[in-house]
């Protein structure tokens, strides 16, 4: 393909990290008790992680619930915000609705907009829906959620593809059928100190009748933008990137009896964004090295653009569970349908421009206003259907089936109005028509990528009590997987292709867990897991915009294998009354690690297999209340996750940085969060509270590559507006650790009304999340960038019955 590269709510900002003692606190102990207490053991938190509900503690495997509480007390509101205090869990933000989620260091490297088979490496959830799809898994607001897990490690097991590295869950509360309740939420929040933000979230829950009960949430978030856009003449844009959230979701609970529960629901939600998250450092049209154009050195949080940038998406998502119990086993089905329309509209013109210098083009050509629209239109539907164990025996177990079908229309354009004109004058006449492929006029790049995927599984899981405090577990999964891909291309930059790819594969991953509770609610737990990660087929390069030496380099790697990884891991999980922690140990043998690669100059992106590599490390997270009112947390990983093999061309030379010893990409080495809360009474029914937190972020390398040759100097070699063809932008390539911190204080009434003022990113730390490159630096260079401080006030009221 052609590639160019939070708002608080309440307590403690980005929470506490220690999930193992977060509160489960039900909606009525809230409203009595606003600031339930860490380590109350009579609020133990049952999760859905082994597909049977479980408490916590009995898990035997790491994992990490960030309560409804938890989620209120942090003002989180995507899981990037709670990403800080999850031990081994990182995000890279490439803007809304665009994050790559890694856990454990188990990561390929960035995947970008352009790059549709890529498959994901952490499979996400919605309840028992999965909503995962590579980069555009959906960024779900986390408004009435009653729990976000972490399941760390492959989960291959129970959960399928692109669960390698780990599995996310978003858990809804469900509809309520002995309660009338209602939540209302309202927040305005100054995003730089010049955008205003914020939102209004709505719940309601209503019973009908004795068996029937309907919940429906509603919300509307607005983003404050704080990226500038210098403009040709000189002018500059505030806020390019600003932009909203909107949905709902409805469902309604059918419950005749205690042995059977059927829940349809629907979700919808969109977002749009003005622009994206870039800071640009080197721009064709804007740059220190231009003579016969105003030479520009960027600020922090600055682009040049000509054209405005947009994303859009719209999704909906269906699906419908139902359990039926019978003697001692409960059925369960869940039926998913998604349907999904993405837009991503990128100004392409200095890349388009940069093209346009090295084929000869006068400067009005190089100047012309191009965009790059890609188009995403996503159709799926699957099928799982498990049966389980429901008694308290000493053997439990689950099994079940699984299916997906998935078509997916990608499509991409750059149009760039009178290109076609300046092709003739200069190619010769006649050509832009010759190699338009079937497709429109001045658009020097087309591509159709139709895909029909299709996968089965089987899957199983069973337990058994060896002793009263020693439990075996073993599972395994098989699954089959089918690709069909065509591909079709025209225009002056593409290759004209025509072709049509498959790719099957088929496997089993297995898993055996030991759990040991030396005493009372302490617990050890030894794990070997396997997990994986589907191939698939790249695109061709596009040859007419490669050098010679890329075209080599690149030009061998079509199809990839499957990607999979053994787990080795010990831990530990306990509480002692108010003091509850987790660590784990781990060590992960992958095989066929599927990285990511910038093709050079050809402004196309590739994956290609790394035989091997491995991560290994430790992870701890820690909550206490040493006295009554002061909740303290803290979570930590270290991790080292690095390639056991090296990738060389015909000529030997290392490619893309995949050698023996370098780091895995876009992970940090080291991640560490803090926080305290101190809550006190200030008058009847009415209980205040402050709090801080503080989160560190390690360094990280974008890609294999950048740790290489960094700093490193990006040599242009295009003479434009005169500009030297030497001309050359330093680039320090190891995105330096950043450090955030929050402050929070506020006052939660008995009646169910809290208030909350709150500022994060207190010291306007300009976070670089990943590095932006397009035709290996010939075009544009930039970072991702994260939010910068933002003052807020947050005002909330619970009713209920």
């Amino acid at each position: 393909m052609l590639g160019i590269a939070p708002f608080a709510q309440r307590r403690v900002l980005f929470g506490p990290a220690a999930s193992i003692l977060a509160l489960a606190a039900s909606d009525a102990a809230m409203a009595q008790d606003p600031q339930p207490r860490a380590g109350a053991e009579e609020q133990s938190i049952i999760v859905t992680a082994t597909k049977r509900e479980t408490s916590l503690l009995e898990v035997p495997f790491s994992i990490n619930a960030q309560t409804e509480a938890d989620i209120q007390r942090s003002g989180a509101t995507t899981i990037e915000d709670l990403s800080r205090n999850v031990a081994g869990l990182s995000i890279q933000n490439l803007g809304p609705g665009q994050s790559q989620v890694s856990v454990r260091g188990v990561s390929a490297g960035q995947i970008v907009r352009d790059q549709p088979g890529v498959k994901e490496q952490v499979g996400v959830y919605l309840d028992e829906s999965v909503i995962s799809l590579s980069l555009f898994t959906p960024d779900i607001d986390l408004f009435d959620l009653n729990r976000v897990e972490t399941l760390r490690g492959p989960q291959g097991t129970l959960f399928g593809s692109g669960s390698v590295g780990g599995t996310i869950r978003y858990i809804t509360n469900q509809p309520d059928l002995d309660r009338i309740e209602a939540l209302v939420e309202g927040n305005l929040n100054l995003v730089d100190d010049d955008d205003f933000g914020g939102h209004i979230k709505g719940m309601v829950n209503l019973p009908v009748g004795e068996s029937v009960a309907v919940r429906a949430v509603g919300y509307y978030t607005r983003y404050g933008g704080f990226i500038e856009a210098l403009r040709e003449g000189g002018g500059i844009d505030e806020d390019v990137n600003d932009g909203h959230r909107v949905g709902g979701r409805v469902a309604i609970t059918f419950e005749p009896s205690d042995a059977i529960r059927i829940t349809p629901r629907i979700l919808y939600q969109e977002i749009r964004a003005d622009g994206f998250n870039r800071q640009e450092v080197y721009n064709l049209f804007a740059n220190p090295f231009t003579t016969t154009r105003p030479a520009v050195t960027f600020d922090e949080r600055q682009q040049f653009l000509l054209l405005d940038e947009s994303f859009a998406d719209d999704t909906l998502l269906t699906d419908l569970t139902a359990s039926f119990g019978f003697g001692g086993v409960e059925l369960t089905s869940v039926s998913t349908y998604i349907n999904r329309d993405i837009l991503v509209s990128r100004d392409a013109s200095s890349l388009s421009g940069s093209v346009s210098v090295d084929l000869g083009f006068p400067e009005e050509a190089v100047l012309l206003p191009s965009n790059l629209v890609d188009r995403t239109d996503l159709e799926t539907f699957s099928q799982e259907v498990r049966l389980s164990s429901t008694g308290d025996g000493p053997f439990q177990w689950v099994v079940g089936g699984f299916y997906s079908k998935t078509d997916r229309f990608y499509r991409q354009r750059l149009p760039t109005p009178g290109y076609d004109a300046f092709t003739d004058a200069t190619l010769g006449p006649g050509t832009a028509a010759s190699v338009a492929n079937g497709f429109g006029p001045d658009s020097p790049y087309n591509a159709d990528l139709p895909y029909d995927i299709r996968q089965t599984a089987f899957f199983g899981e069973a337990s058994y009590d060896i002793t009263d405090r020693l439990t075996a577990t073993a599972g395994g999964r098989y699954y089959d997987f089918e690709e069909e891909r065509r591909f079709t291309s025209g225009g002056l930059f593409a290759n004209g292709d025509d072709r049509t790819d498959r790719t099957t594969s088929n496997g089993f991953s297995p898993r055996f867990i030991l759990s040991w509770e030396a005493v009372e609610d302490i617990r050890f737990n030894a794990q070997a897991s396997k997990g994986f990660r589907l191939g698939g087929v790249n695109d061709p390069l596009n040859l007419p915009l490669c050098t010679p030496e890329d075209e080599a380099i690149f030009g061998g790697f079509q199809d990839y294998d499957d990607e999979s990884l053994w787990n080795y891991e010990v831990g530990v999980r306990g509480q002692r009354g108010a003091i509850g922690f987790h660590a784990a140990a781990f060590y992960t043998d992958i095989s066929n690690l599927q990285v990511t690669l910038d093709a050079g100059s050809c402004s196309s992106r590739i994956v290609f297999n790394a035989e091997k590599a491995h991560t290994m490390g430790v992870e701890a997270e820690l909550s206490a209340e040493p006295v009554d009112g002061l909740a303290l947390s803290l979570a930590a990983s270290l991790i080292e996750a690095e390639f056991d093999s090296t990738v060389r061309d015909g000529a030997g030379n290392v490619i893309g940085g995949i050698r023996e010893g370098n780091r895995l990409p876009s992970v940090p080495e080291f991640q560490f969060s803090a926080d305290a809360s101190y809550s006190f009474p200030i008058a009847a029914g009415a209980e205040a509270f402050v709090g801080a937190s503080y989160q560190h972020v390690g360094s990280r390398y974008t890609q294999p590559g950048d740790q290489e040759d960094s700093p490193r100097a990006f040599v242009h070699g295009l003479p434009f507006g005169g500009a030297p063809a030497t001309a050359a932008t330093i680039v320090d390539l190891r995105l330096p650790a950043y450090d955030y911190v929050n402050l929070s204080a506020g006052v939660d009434w008995e009646n169910g009304l809290g208030v909350m003022v709150y500022v994060t990113n207190l010291f306007d730390e300009n976070a670089l999340l990943s590095f932006d490159r397009e035709r290996g630096g010939r075009a544009r260079l930039g970072f991702n960038v994260g939010q910068p401080r933002i003052i807020g006030i947050t005002v909330r009221k619970r009713f209920g019955s």
